[in-house]
């Protein structure tokens, strides 16, 4: 495994939902700080990574990936030993149950799944109809309350999905949890990284924001410390690739290049600051998708909203099953890299 990959590994096998991000974010520290001239955690803990060109005070940009994934966390427990939760951030209940999960207590992980009825015993309309998020449970073979108390669950703790990072019989597709948005942090760390060794005036932060999922929060604190001039969001799109999902549920498709977000329930994109990415791509021979998103967000609707604002962009990665307990994204996210040496440039 190249260490492209083993990043890749490292970051989605670990566990950080909304308000829980701190194994996630030691992940990225390591791989991030050898390129980093300082790497500071905010109030909120959103990673901060700075790299200063040859200007010190040249512009600003940072570029945001959210290190925070769909979880659940433990609201009660239980006589009999089972624990109810609060979902963090937007599920579907069709995928839900039946799922392996981890519960993260301050006495270790454990296992567990969200129950489910046999089937045997559903009536007709009850199998037509899924199961309410408030009615479910974890189940992680506790036998009472007491008992599940001593394993060290207590309402607060985080629960993540199980999925493990797979490289797939077709290698150019890669299966794993939390690409949404293990991926955008990840190309954060290959940004520095490609820019280690290039002369340009900007100070180019390489950000790991938190509870993204649960409202843009991270994203308001590390763009309220950095003050961008320039702020890029690198997050998950949806690929409208798979049965059932046509052109008009989604436009991109997996590995013909990130998607530049001209429209999503957070943010309308900077018209100059989008030409300007989509022209520098087209001289380069970059291959990118145009789309947009009725509902839901990313950071750079929080980055945009800065102070007196700030020019901003979301730029997705084609991704299919989107918040579920895996998902899958196309290698190559690197075939962005040559954009990176254009930022030198400035946008008019």
């Amino acid at each position: 495994m190249d260490s492209t990959l083993q990043m890749l590994k490292a970051l989605t096998d670990a566990n950080g939902v909304p308000g829980h991000e701190d194994e996630v974010r030691d992940v990225m520290r390591e791989h991030i700080a050898p390129y980093a001239d300082e790497v500071t955690v905010d109030h909120l803990g959103s990673l901060i990574a700075k790299k200063t060109g040859t200007a010190s005070d040249g512009p600003k940009i940072m570029v945001a990936g959210h290190l925070d994934e769909i979880g659940f966390m433990v609201t009660r427990i239980d006589d009999k030993g089972f624990l109810y939760f609060q979902a963090l951030g937007g599920w579907w209940e069709q995928v839900m149950q039946a799922q392996r999960v981890t519960v993260m207590t301050r006495k270790g992980n454990i296992p567990g799944v969200i129950g489910s009825k046999p089937p045997h015993i559903l009536s007709p309309e009850a199998r037509n109809n899924p199961v309410d998020k408030k009615e479910m449970f974890i189940d992680i073979g506790a036998e009472s309350k007491e008992q599940a108390t001593e394993f060290g669950v207590r309402p607060g703790d985080s629960v993540v999905p199980v999925c493990e990072f797979t490289v797939m019989k077709n290698e150019k597709m890669l299966m794993a949890k939390a690409w949404d948005n293990r991926i955008g942090c990840a190309i954060a760390i290959d940004v520095l990284k490609q820019l280690n060794d290039v002369k340009h005036p900007n100070t180019v932060y390489g950000v790991g924001t938190v509870q993204e999922e649960v409202g843009l929060r991270g994203a308001k604190t590390a763009a309220n410390v950095i003050q961008p001039d320039i702020g890029f969001s690198v997050d998950v799109g949806i690929a409208g690739d798979t049965p059932g999902v046509s052109e008009k549920d989604a436009l991109a498709k997996m590995g013909k290049g990130p998607q530049i977000l001209i429209f999503d329930g957070s943010m309308i994109s900077h018209r100059r600051l989008r030409n300007f990415v989509t022209d520098t791509a087209d001289e380069l021979g970059i291959p990118y998708q145009f789309d947009y998103v009725a509902g839901g967000g990313t950071d750079a609707g929080a980055i945009h909203v800065t102070a007196g604002g700030v020019p901003s962009l979301a730029i997705s990665i084609a991704t299919r099953y989107s918040h579920t307990c895996g998902d899958s994204p196309p290698r190559g996210f690197r075939k962005c890299r040559e954009a990176d040496h254009r930022s030198n440039q400035t946008i008019g």
